[in-house]
């Protein structure tokens, strides 16, 4: 249950940081990141770049 929440907390955080981020260095584009359009706004949720950036603070913490 508190690997749920972590990992809702991060998409979350993600979702409000990347837009931002994958501006200036094109971050966010692996196929599971969903982009979406409603009402004028863009709303991002980098469901694979999370992942992705999760396994890889797992390996930097391994091997730290």
């Amino acid at each position: 249950m508190k690997w749920l929440v972590a990992l809702l907390i991060t998409v979350f955080i993600a979702g409000v940081c990347l837009p931002r981020l994958a501006a200036r260095m094109r971050l966010g584009r692996l196929p599971g990141d969903l982009r979406l359009r409603f009402k004028g706004r863009e709303y991002f949720f980098p469901f694979a770049s999370t992942l992705l950036f999760s396994f890889l603070a797992m390996l930097l913490m391994h091997f730290l």
